[in-house]
C-alpha cells in the first residue's frame, strides 16, 4: 500500500482490507520510504490520495518526486494482472501511468458527500456488480481525470465529473472518490483547508455533512473492499468477465 500523503493515511479501508484476511504493508515514500522495484511477492496494490497532482508541474516536473516510480509500479500491475486500488490522487496516477489526462477539473472543485451512478459495464464487474445503482461516496478534490487511458471501462459517473471509478485490464481499479476516509480524517482536511475559505464554505458544516453520510459509505464499501481482499487472495470468482480481451501493456 503506497501512502502519498500523511494527512491521508489508511484508515477504515486498512481494517476493512485487514478484517477481510489481507496483511497489509505500507510504504510511505513521502517519509523517505523505498519504493519496491517490482510487485513480486506482493498479492496487491493499493495507491492511496494526496494534496499532490498528478500531472507535470509548471518546471515541467512531476507532481512528487517518487511519482515516476508510482506510475511504473501501476503499469507492471496492470500487465502482470496484480488486483489494484488506487484513490483519488492514486486514481489519476493510474490513468495518467497509461497515457490518460488529468487536469485541473474545469468543473471546480467537488467536495463533501455526494452519489455516482453506476454504468451498465458494472454489471459485467466482479467488484461493482454489487455496489447499489446510486451509491454514496466523499469527495474532496481539485483535479478530474478528463481522458480515460485508451481501453479503459468506465464503471461509475456522475454529472460534472464523468470518470469516477474505472477499471483497466481485468484487475485494476481507479476511484476518483475516496472510501477511506473516517470524521477525523475529514475533520483535519478542514481545519487546514484554504480550499474551503476559498469556496466560502464553513469547514464545520462541511464535517457534518461528510459525517452524516459515513454509516452509507461504509455499508456500500466495506463490502467492496472485501471483495477486491477475497481477490487478491485467491478467494473471489472472476469468471464473469469476458476473456480474450488484450490487456493494457500486452
Amino acid at each position: 500500500m503506497i501512502e502519498n500523503d500523511p494527512s491521508d493515511d489508511l484508515r477504515r479501508l486498512g481494517e476493512w482490507l485487514t478484517e477481510a484476511g489481507l496483511e497489509l504493508w505500507v510504504v510511505r515514500p513521502h517519509a523517505g520510504d523505498e519504493l519496491p522495484a517490482d510487485l513480486e511477492g506482493y498479492a496487491a496494490l493499493v495507491v492511496l490520495g494526496g494534496e499532490q497532482q498528478a500531472y507535470p508541474l509548471p518546471d515541467g516536473s512531476p507532481g512528487a518526486q517518487w511519482f515516476p516510480a508510482v506510475e511504473g509500479l501501476l503499469r507492471k500491475a496492470v500487465r502482470y494482472r496484480v488486483p489494484t486500488l488506487a484513490v483519488c490522487l492514486g486514481a489519476q496516477l493510474l490513468a495518467t501511468a497509461h497515457a490518460g489526462l488529468v487536469e485541473r477539473s474545469p468543473s471546480g472543485p467537488e467536495i463533501g458527500p455526494g452519489v455516482v451512478g453506476r454504468r451498465d459495464a458494472a454489471e459485467n464487474d466482479p467488484l461493482f456488480r454489487y455496489v447499489p445503482l446510486i451509491p454514496d461516496v466523499l469527495q474532496w478534490h481539485s483535479d478530474e481525470i478528463t481522458e480515460l487511458p485508451r481501453g479503459a471501462t468506465l464503471l461509475a459517473a456522475s454529472t460534472r465529473y464523468p470518470n469516477q471509478a474505472f477499471r483497466l485490464g481485468d484487475r485494476a481499479w481507479g476511484l476518483q472518490f475516496h472510501i477511506e476516509c473516517d470524521t477525523a480524517m475529514i475533520a483535519d482536511w478542514a481545519a487546514d483547508s484554504t480550499l474551503l475559505a476559498d469556496l466560502g464554505y464553513d469547514p464545520e458544516l462541511v464535517v457534518a455533512a461528510c459525517a452524516s453520510v459515513m454509516a452509507d459509505v461504509e455499508e456500500v464499501w466495506q463490502p467492496f473492499a472485501a471483495r477486491f481482499a477475497a481477490l487478491a487472495l485467491g478467494e473471489l470468482d472472476d469468471s464473469t468477465m469476458r476473456r480474450g480481451l488484450p490487456l493494457l501493456g500486452h
